[in-house]
């Protein structure tokens, strides 16, 4: 299996990342136009995040870096999965709260957008309101959040591999002396 891994370019770990993400925003887009579910703040959110994913896997594949730039693309990769992972994390406890201990819900994201700094929108935000902890799709067994959180996980498994495939890869040469 490590051989598999060291074999790997980051341009391709970068791809398959790639790939992902678009699959990710290819179905939000489609619940949202096609099935006609309005996304709330933390969907918002978690779309950014497989976004920033997104944009580090697009560079890591055009620059397909040697040596430690793959890893320092697999940091930064994992850290936009991880706040993915955290967001949707939160989505899924907001979820998960019984009635009366949802909180109430406040003004829309684009309200907020234009009258309030950025940080306190992100602290409103993540705190959560009323619409984010309602239910609005079950598939299979699985609200929204939770099978984005999946796939938030399992996108993880690109920025581990491009770090994994990167020091692999700089172990396996041979010392210069």
């Amino acid at each position: 299996m490590w051989n598999v891994l060291s074999r790997a370019s980051i341009r391709q770990w970068s791809m398959v990342g790639l790939a992902f993400c678009a699959l990710m925003m290819g179905v939000a887009l489609w619940l949202q136009y096609g099935v006609g579910l309005e996304p709330c703040p933390l969907c918002i959110f978690q779309r950014v995040a497989v976004l920033s994913a997104a944009a580090v896997f697009l560079v890591a594949a055009i620059h397909n870096p040697r040596g430690w730039g793959g890893s320092v693309y697999g940091v930064l990769g994992l850290a936009a999965v991880g706040a993915g992972i955290a967001v949707a994390g939160r989505h899924v406890w907001l979820q998960s709260l019984p009635p009366d201990k949802v909180p109430s819900c406040g003004p829309g994201l684009d309200y907020m957008m234009e009258v309030l700094p950025v940080w306190d929108v992100l602290s409103r935000v993540l705190s959560g309101s009323g619409e984010c902890a309602e239910i609005d799709g079950v598939w299979l067994g699985l609200t929204l959040p939770q099978w984005t959180l999946i796939g938030f996980v399992v996108l993880a498994v690109v920025p581990l591999g491009m770090v994994f495939s990167s020091v692999l890869q700089r172990d396996a040469r041979p010392a210069r002396l």
